[in-house]
């Protein structure tokens, strides 16, 4: 089964950026569809950002215009660069591998935005 791990995440000021990586193992990243998805107190999890095999991408209306998905096939990574960081970032941020109707996730990295 696909193994996911992310890191990058920390505490950074509003305004500030973080780059979270997500490394893949035991398969291979371009036979699924990546995404980000983070999860607040007391909220639910929801989608972030997402990148298809073939390098479409999609985001939440929350995060459009400052967070960048991106994909990198020969080194099993995926990205999500996150820029002009605000409080409602706050969140652990889980990678998500999707592949015909299955799902694995990452153990998630704690973003905090607070000055």
């Amino acid at each position: 089964q696909v193994q996911l791990v992310e890191s990058g995440g920390g505490l950074v000021q509003p305004g500030g950026s973080l780059r979270l990586s997500c490394v893949v193992s035991r398969s291979s990243l371009s036979f699924y569809v990546m995404g980000w998805y983070r999860q607040a107190p007391g909220k639910q999890r929801e989608l972030v950002a997402v990148i298809t095999s073939g390098g479409s991408t999609d985001y939440a209306d929350s995060v459009k215009g400052r967070f960048t998905i991106s994909r990198d096939n020969a080194r099993n990574t995926v990205y999500l660069q996150m820029n002009s960081l605000k409080p409602d970032d706050t969140a652990v941020y889980y990678c998500n591998a999707a592949r015909s109707g299955s799902r694995s996730w990452g153990q998630g990295t704690q973003v905090t935005v607070s000055s």
